[in-house]
């Protein structure tokens, strides 16, 4: 890593440098001549001497760790205020790591030649901008002289500005298109009471980046009312979150409301993307692009046995609210979802596990029913902390 000026608010420049030199010359000329200062963080292999005998992944796995660790110093000093990658393939994976614990708000651009699965990827873990080139980068010519160029200027007008602290709670909602009407319904409600809620989409990557912002101490609390990443978790859909989705508001001991919004559906993408084993299941397109198949009644005994394992482990105050009259707007009376008894497996499945120190409410009412947002709401209200302060990372 090299770095010409001691100022603060200094950009990042992240790339190989033993094979991308004439593109960060480039790139770091136009920053200085915007008048900030550049650092470069190099993520090569030229420079390692065991580099032609050491395992790849290892090696650029060990890269990644160096170079995250110096950037995070440079965070921690405030010497940085934004970040550029200038990648193919394999830098673009470095680079997601040596990002990865950047705070949310933080400039992060990456110029890439990588393939769009790979930045897809990227995107799904990060608040991240992406530059496809599209041409390959070999040096600075008339085409990616002017990606290069663009880049530069975009990322030198970007400054990050920490927050502080913050009086104003916070609350955390998981939302999906079936669970919107409910959703609108608690952010006014909060709102109202002048608590901020900041809306996730349940499509797997929402889900895991609200479990990273609750781990960085981000919310007072959590209502989360649309779970439906556990049932594509579960059955191999496009939104699962992972394994570890349902965890982070219990490891903080902040307050969270459960609800099964949508694991009346598991996401795939066009019709001939669903696997054959599902043959003959009941499905409902979404979009052209997105084909919902309808959960079984077992498969929501084992979500909501799953669900009440992960809250058995929470620390703070946890309550989960159930609607007998439907799960998402294609689960009503007359709708495609529509199954009463796959929805009461769910809560079987919860009661088998959830301890009896977590109290389940049955509210007569379909989830998107104003009353169904009431009660979510007036527990929130009931339990969130009275006084809100939280800081940033650095």
């Amino acid at each position: 890593m090299s770095q010409e000026k001691l100022e603060q608010d200094a950009v990042a420049i992240v790339a190989t440098m033993d094979t991308k030199q004439a593109e960060v010359s480039y790139v770091a000329d136009i920053i200085r001549t915007s008048g900030r200062g550049v650092v470069l963080v190099d993520i090569g292999t030229s420079s390692i001497a065991a580099a032609r005998s050491a395992d790849p992944a290892a090696l650029l796995a060990d890269i990644g760790r160096r170079a995250r660790g110096s950037v995070n110093a440079l965070l921690t000093e405030r010497r940085i205020s934004a970040i550029i990658g200038i990648a193919g393939g394999k830098g673009s994976g470095v680079y997601g790591e040596v990002i990865a614990d950047l705070p949310f708000g933080f400039p992060k651009l990456l110029v890439s030649s990588a393939r769009p699965a790979l930045l897809a990827e990227l995107a799904a873990k990060s608040d991240i901008l992406l530059y496809p080139t599209l041409v390959d980068l070999f040096g600075v010519n008339g085409f990616t002289g002017r990606i290069l160029a663009n880049a530069a200027n975009a990322i030198a007008a970007m400054h990050y500005k920490p927050q502080g602290q913050t009086r104003r709670k916070i609350v955390a909602i998981t939302a999906f298109g079936v669970t919107t009407p409910a959703v609108n319904q608690c952010v006014r409600l909060l709102s109202e009471k002048d608590i901020e809620a900041i809306v996730f989409p349940a499509n797997g990557s929402g889900g895991r980046k609200m479990e990273d912002l609750v781990d960085a101490g981000e919310f007072d609390a959590v209502l989360d009312l649309t779970t439906t990443e556990l049932a594509d978790d579960l059955i191999g859909g496009t939104a699962s979150a992972g394994q570890d989705r349902l965890t982070a508001a219990g490891r903080r001991g902040i307050p969270e409301l459960i609800a099964p919004g949508a694991v009346d559906m598991v996401n795939f993408g066009i019709p001939s993307s669903v696997p054959e084993r599902f043959s003959g299941r009941k499905f409902y397109s979404h979009t052209p692009y997105t084909t919902l198949m309808r959960t079984t009644p077992e498969e929501t005994f084992e979500i909501g046995r799953r669900t009440g394992m992960k809250l058995a482990a929470a620390k703070g105050a946890s309550y989960v609210l159930w609607p007998s009259e439907g799960v998402s707007d294609y689960d009503r009376d007359g709708a495609a979802f529509y199954d009463p008894k796959a929805n009461a497996a769910w809560l079987s499945g919860l009661r088998s596990t959830l301890p009896p120190s977590v109290p389940v409410q049955e509210i007569a009412c379909h989830i998107n029913d104003p009353a169904f947002a009431a009660a979510a709401v007036g527990w929130i209200l009931q339990h969130i902390p009275k006084e809100a302060i939280r800081h940033e990372n650095v």
